[in-house]
């Protein structure tokens, strides 16, 4: 990036983050997020993914400083020669994926995902889904606690977690990962390419209830749900140069 001289800051809620919005903007000044070149987030992921969210159709680039646990999506905080730190970031772009889930009354509701899509039962009774790629049924009956298709920048989180891969940004696919899948047992999921949609159907909606996630966004006892890339939606978020977001997704693959 060029020199930046309007800079927005937003903090999470906490004494913390809110005393370091307060220094900040005293020293580099601070203008509306609307009219800024840069939004600077400080808290950690969970307020870098709200602050994506809200500011998801702007087009505006977010610089996270990390004043929260985690922060893998924040870069290290100091309050030291913002300006140069901003002009020489490296900036990755994001595409979120798009819900549409309908509920078993015939409700429907779409919500974007930075991170996740995720189904998971409601009770103690398994889920039983039905997954299908591009119209073709891929899985008849996966007996199981939920699934989810995630991008690259949230294959790090729930995903992993789940024991899904680590997708580089460039690889240009997203995954696909049972939760805790009981039948077909040894199915550990898919690499999809980024163009697919996946519908994940709900069988036995009355017995097993589920519900479906996109980010913070939730949907009780859901019928079917359609997961697609939104593609013409790009997110940019600026990190320090040689602390790339690339180069952090390859280096969670070797730790231990």
């Amino acid at each position: 990036m060029t020199h930046v001289s309007k800079i927005a800051f937003v903090a999470a809620r906490g004494d913390t983050a809110e005393a370091a919005r307060e220094r900040l903007a005293s020293r580099y000044g601070d203008c509306p997020a609307k009219k800024a070149e840069v939004i600077v987030a400080l808290g950690g992921d969970g307020f870098m993914l709200q602050t994506l969210h809200q500011h998801m159709m702007a087009d505006i680039p977010i610089y996270g400083m990390n004043q929260g646990t985690v922060g893998f999506l924040m870069n290290e905080y100091s309050e030291d020669g913002l300006p140069e730190r901003l002009a020489d970031a490296q900036s990755a772009r994001l595409h979120p994926l798009r819900m549409r889930a309908v509920s078993v009354t015939g409700t429907s509701h779409e919500a974007l995902a930075i991170n996740e899509v995720a189904l998971l039962r409601q009770t103690r009774q398994s889920a039983k889904l039905r997954i299908s790629i591009d119209g073709t049924v891929r899985v008849p009956e996966l007996v199981c606690d939920g699934a989810m298709v995630a991008t690259p920048a949230g294959s790090t989180a729930y995903n992993l977690s789940a024991h899904g891969p680590v997708l580089p940004l460039s690889a240009g696919v997203l995954a696909l990962t049972p939760i805790s899948a009981f039948r077909p047992r040894r199915w550990r999921g898919a690499l999809l390419g980024r163009s697919a949609t996946v519908k994940i159907e709900v069988l036995e909606t009355d017995k097993r209830p589920v519900s479906a996630t996109a980010d913070f966004d939730e949907v009780r006892k859901v019928a079917s749900v359609e997961i697609a890339e939104a593609p013409e939606i790009s997110l940019r978020l600026l990190f320090d140069a040689g602390h790339g977001l690339e180069e952090r997704i390859l280096n969670e693959q070797f730790l231990t």
